[in-house]
């Protein structure tokens, strides 16, 4: 069994590389540290929506060891899903859907996951220590720890920048009771640049490094169960599920190479997909095409919504059929948003 915490965290670092991670780093999960207050204040202004699970889980969110008070370190892990094409051009394909390059390939939570048991499983087993492996799925504040740890800063638009991958990294958690050497966290490198702040169809960003979620289109097309309000449909655009916009334009993704991992390339089907190819989908039909993918969580009815804004906002008059057929509709989100469509058309 190895005893040094550094020859340890020197292995985690080559077992991570071996399991396709493209980061790793590590942070203590017991100091103090003041996300949680930063948390507390985004809650207390209620910029959180819908999402009222942020409210009822906040006691846990506000440090690593709130959730597991026996955690002492979080081995943070990142796998690179930058894309092959710039995000942004594809906004002036009025006919065609947006869909945010994080959910074209294969669903990153299940992907992700397969390799931090597998990681989590060495560990435990080499070390006999306690572990609990998190991707997005538990109260833990992923971006935070991944920034204390190194791996990049919160950027002003509050997402996780890479000097090695700009914006395009998911992350993943192992915490363990092990208390392994902590890296150095990484500066903040966003200096006067405001390009992500400055892009906001929607302006979702009070200030620079805060984000009011009830006006994010990402929040909007996928959180958001009600009807959108219409102050922010015209801003949609075509986008349909989620937005890149703020990631896109950010400086550091010149240094990010396209992804080397397959799961996460765009599915050719989901790369440019036509408005009145999905606003015909059914619940059967809408499955069956996100399958393995992280879209298939909103159902059919909230992701023919956003088509049907998407349409309104396209100036194609021949589209306004595909609203028409939709007027009636099971669905109440559906109708109000066909009713908006055809008015703008």
């Amino acid at each position: 069994m190895t005893t040094s915490t550094s020859d340890i965290a020197a292995l985690i670092g080559d077992q991570a590389t071996d399991l396709g991670f493209d980061a790793c780093r590590i942070a203590s999960a017991a100091e103090a540290w003041p996300a949680g207050a930063r948390l507390a204040e985004f809650v207390a202004a209620g910029r959180q929506g819908e999402m009222g699970w942020m409210e009822t889980t906040l006691e846990r969110r506000s440090h690593p060891t709130a959730m597991w008070s026996d955690a002492r370190s979080a081995i943070m892990l990142g796998v690179s899903y930058a894309p092959d094409v710039d995000p942004l051009e594809l906004l002036k394909a009025r006919d065609c859907a947006v869909i945010s390059v994080y959910a074209q390939g294969d669903d990153y939570h299940e992907v992700i996951k397969k390799r931090l048991k597998a990681l989590a499983r060495w560990l435990a087993e080499e070390t006999a220590a306690e572990v609990k492996v998190f991707v997005d799925t538990a109260p833990l504040m992923e971006k935070p720890l991944a920034a204390r740890a190194g791996i990049g800063w919160q950027g002003k638009h509050t997402n996780l920048v890479s000097r090695e991958h700009g914006s395009w990294l998911f992350l993943g958690v192992i915490l363990t009771t092990l208390d392994l050497p902590p890296d150095a966290p990484e500066d903040d490198h966003c200096g006067s640049c405001r390009a992500c702040l400055d892009i906001c169809p929607t302006k979702a960003f009070p200030a620079p490094y805060q984000l009011d979620a009830r006006r994010c289109i990402s929040y909007l097309t996928i959180e958001h169960a009600s009807p959108i309000p219409e102050e922010f449909r015209t801003a949609l655009g075509n986008r349909i599920y989620g937005c890149d916009d703020c990631l896109a334009v950010c400086p550091w993704n010149k240094f990010a190479v396209v992804s080397n991992e397959a799961q996460f390339h765009a599915r050719d089907e989901l790369r440019a997909p036509k408005l009145a190819d999905l606003v015909k989908l059914d619940d059967t039909t809408f499955r069956a095409l996100f399958s393995k993918s992280p879209i298939k969580r909103i159902g059919r009815d909230r992701f023919v919504r956003n088509v049907l804004y998407a349409i309104g906002n396209s100036g194609d008059p021949a589209l306004a059929d595909e609203a028409t057929a939709l007027l009636d509709d099971p669905s109440d989100v559906v109708r109000d948003a066909a009713t908006w469509a055809l008015s703008r058309l």
